[in-house]
């Protein structure tokens, strides 16, 4: 079906103006969750580092694995895959520190975890970007054609969370009473003003949705519930607790698709079908974040298993 009709030829619209305004909001929710995060917070993950492990493995190297693995196997339109690659290249969303405290999970592990994510996938992103695309030759076809350039990449995501996450951290260590006055009206208000982006774009692009999101929807919501699924065992099979593994798989499940979105229109030119599967798990990841921490937020923590970090 998606070869008869020519899904890169696909146009979402999106001016320089919204892609500018979008790279503003990622910015101003990574600063957000950042003036929350506290030094002692990585001292206190690097405690514990079975937990570093496990976060990092299921993240940065079990979930773009395991979509190539997919990818092999289902053979889908190739700039599908590569906006599957993408999105499990990108870092855990910010909202997944908001969806682990509404499920139970552990919301300070959640909180180190997003933010050792945002310093590791400054490299790790274009890594596993090009090294799993190119692996895969109809993918690895899209990225000669582009030439992806690394140095830019590098820069696109320095400036949106890293520098964001430094200046957070660095209010939060040396002007503490600030910070929590400026988190408790930045941190809802960013997450309103990106939503309210995504409901605009998606209403912009409602004809394209409408005729084009069959093709990737399954392909999104199989994509999601392995990460999340993913995440869940991976933390489970080193017996971990029960508050830490919901984090860990909402941490896996909950990718900023944001930046993904940033990525594809920056470096790709908006190539329709990396774009449209992109934009989809932006929209469709809150959605089941939201069901799934309702889900295991009205579920009893066992007994006996509540030790966290």
């Amino acid at each position: 079906m998606t070869d008869k009709i020519d899904i890169d030829a696909i146009k979402i619209n999106f001016d320089e103006g919204g892609l500018w305004v979008l790279n503003i909001a990622v910015a101003v929710i990574m600063f957000g969750v950042a003036l929350g995060i506290k030094i002692d917070d990585f001292k206190r993950l690097f405690k514990t580092p079975k937990i570093v492990f496990v976060g990092v493995l299921s993240q940065f190297i079990l979930l773009p694995a395991g979509t190539f693995l997919a990818i092999l196997i289902i053979e889908p339109h190739p700039s599908f895959a590569l906006g599957m690659i993408m999105i499990a290249a990108c870092p855990g969303g910010n909202v997944s520190n908001f969806f682990s405290k509404m499920a139970g999970g552990n919301a300070a592990l959640s909180v180190s975890l997003t933010a050792l994510a945002t310093l590791l996938c400054v490299f790790m992103t274009p890594f596993n970007l090009h090294f799993w695309g190119s692996l895969y030759q109809p993918t690895n076809a899209i990225l000669k054609t582009v030439a992806l350039n690394w140095i830019q990449l590098l820069k696109i995501v320095v400036l949106i969370l890293g520098i964001p996450l430094f200046c957070g951290m660095y209010i939060k260590h040396n002007y503490s009473k600030i910070a929590s006055k400026i988190e408790k009206i930045l941190k809802p208000l960013s997450m309103m003003v990106f939503v309210s982006l995504i409901i605009i774009a998606f209403s912009q692009n409602l004809s394209v949705f409408t005729n084009y999101i069959h093709h990737v929807a399954l392909l999104v919501i199989a994509h999601n519930i392995f990460a999340f699924i993913l995440g869940f065992y991976t933390a489970k099979s080193f017996g971990l607790t029960i508050k830490d593994t919901k984090t860990i798989a909402m941490e896996t499940g909950i990718q900023n698709g944001g930046l993904g979105l940033l990525l594809i229109f920056g470096f790709f030119d908006g190539l329709g079908g990396m774009a449209l599967l992109a934009a989809f798990w932006g929209v469709w990841d809150i959605l089941s974040g939201i069901i799934l921490a309702a889900y295991w937020g009205r579920k009893p923590i066992l007994k006996g298993n509540i030790k966290s970090i």
